[in-house]
């Protein structure tokens, strides 16, 4: 476990939903945490059904189990960092916002992945519970990490241009969140030429390009495409390495850029696996990439599966 100067266990809070097949929920958040060194602890707000096919069925938790468990771990544990993924209903959303607007916690980095579909198709929050997550959670969040789809359900409106990627992360930083980042792996745009960028020629301007907003700026991190099935939990796994690397102190563009590397190095190393019979895991033992820091707000950078280059 990585420990600061004074001993102290760096430890981080996953507040989602169980995968029983292991590729995303608290199992893939843990798995991550446990990667980066950080302590992981779990809120358990649902139960699936799940494997690579899809999810077989859900049980939700009542909401004061999610919030006896919420508090066990706050009262004694204490929270560096803390992440929220599947929350399932209205209720668990404002059980969750309630105990955390009154907790120690207040002042620790709240990374709200919005898991709204599952890599299947399957809905995993009711249309109830989305003004409820806008209005109670957005504003405690140190960042909200939404693809495409989920950033269209949280504004009404399609996202499917860059024009829209903008305007969605502007909308969604009015409701309170310190920074935005857009996820692009469900977008396909061209990028030969947006924001200038000069790609190496090996990337074939295959690229994914996550989009991030923060005070007035938009910053960028691309990586190339990688041709996988294996794509399940890859937002759960992205958002927990941002919050184990948050829980240590790291800027939150540094933190965004390293989870990049991670979870695209992560898909690469599984993309042959034949773990299950539709969207395979990810393989969450992959290396740790290298520290990025200093990122400079407004700056774009690619990754190539070793180093990050400044493109703009």
């Amino acid at each position: 476990m990585r420990t600061d100067e004074t001993g102290h266990v760096f430890r981080a809070l996953t507040i989602a939903g169980s995968d029983s097949g292991g590729g995303a929920g608290i199992q893939a958040d843990l798995k991550t945490m446990h990667q980066f060194g950080v302590y992981g602890m779990s809120v358990v707000t649902a139960l699936t059904a799940q494997n690579t096919t899809g999810v077989h069925g859900v049980m939700e938790a009542p909401p004061e189990f999610v919030a006896a468990q919420l508090q066990a771990v706050i009262d004694d544990l204490g929270v560096d960092a803390m992440k929220t993924g599947m929350l399932a209903n209205e209720a668990i959303i404002a059980t969750v916002a309630d105990v955390l607007s009154t907790a120690a916690t207040v002042s620790r980095p709240l990374v709200i992945d919005p898991v709204m579909v599952a890599k299947g198709g399957t809905k995993l929050i009711d249309d109830s519970a989305i003004a409820t997550l806008r209005e109670r959670l957005l504003p405690m969040a140190a960042l909200v990490t939404p693809n495409a789809p989920e950033t269209g359900v949280l504004v009404g409106a399609s996202v499917d241009s860059w024009d829209s990627v903008h305007l969605a992360a502007e909308r969604l930083a009015q409701w309170g969140s310190d920074a935005v980042v857009v996820k692009g792996g469900h977008l396909d745009l061209d990028v030969a030429h947006a924001e200038g960028w000069r790609l190496p020629a090996a990337s074939n301007q295959m690229v994914a390009v996550d989009t991030v907003y923060a005070q007035g700026t938009f910053t960028y991190f691309l990586t190339p495409r990688v041709n996988s099935a294996n794509t399940h939990g890859t937002g759960c796994t992205f958002s927990a390495a941002i919050t184990a690397l948050l829980a240590g102190g790291a800027p939150v563009l540094d933190a965004i850029a390293q989870a990049k590397a991670f979870i695209y190095d992560a898909i690469v190393r599984a993309k042959d696996w034949d773990v299950g019979h539709g969207h395979g895991p990810t393989d969450h033992s992959t290396p740790i990439p290298v520290a990025m820091s200093g990122v400079t707000p407004g700056g774009s950078y690619y990754y190539d599966g070793r180093n990050w280059t400044r493109v703009d």
